[in-house]
This record gives structure tokens, sequence and C-alpha cells, in this order.
């Protein structure tokens, strides 16, 4: 209903010209960029360091990290295939004719 009055369609429009005017002057304001560039830096970096503690404090506790559990979680997935693959041998070997089982 809203979105076929004029009045709206009109308020809409005007709205976003200017959000992408704002939007086009930021983006080419130097200083902006940077700041923006020099935030994301900080905000991984203190990531990083977070990620760090994070790890440590698990190992501290003797608890695993994320990282561990999927280390686990390959190393299973590689023990599954071999397995699967020495089954499948295994049957191939009591299933071929002339052998006694």
């Amino acid at each position: 209903m809203l979105k076929d009055n004029p009045v709206v369609k009109k308020l809409v429009e005007t709205g976003e010209e200017r959000i992408g005017r704002i939007a086009q002057q930021l983006l080419s304001n130097e200083k902006f960029v940077q700041m923006v560039q020099t935030l994301v830096s900080r905000s991984l970096a203190a990531k990083g360091t977070l990620d760090s503690a994070l790890r440590s404090a698990l190992s501290a506790m003797n608890l695993p990290s994320t990282a561990d559990v999927e280390q686990l979680r390959s190393k299973v997935d590689d023990l599954e295939r071999l397995l699967s693959s020495v089954e499948s041998k295994m049957d191939s070997l009591l299933a071929a004719p002339g052998k006694k089982q």
C-alpha cells in the first residue's frame, strides 16, 4: 500500500540519493578511509590477541581449543577413511572365488 504512494516513493528516492552522496563523500575522503582501515586493522589485531589469550587460558585449564577439536576431527575422519578402505579390501579378499573362508 505505502509502496504505491507517490509521496512515499519520492521520499525513498530522495533519501537514497542523499545517502548515496554522503557515502560517496565519505569514501572519497582520504582521512576517513585511513581511519576505517586503521580501525579494521586494530580490531583484527585485538581479535588475534584475544584468541591467543583464550588458547592459553584453555591450555592452562587442560581444555581443548576449537583448533584442537578440528584437528582431532580431521584425524578421526582420516582414520575412518582408512578403516573403510581396509574393510573394503578385506571384503573383496573374502568374497574372491577359490578362497577358503
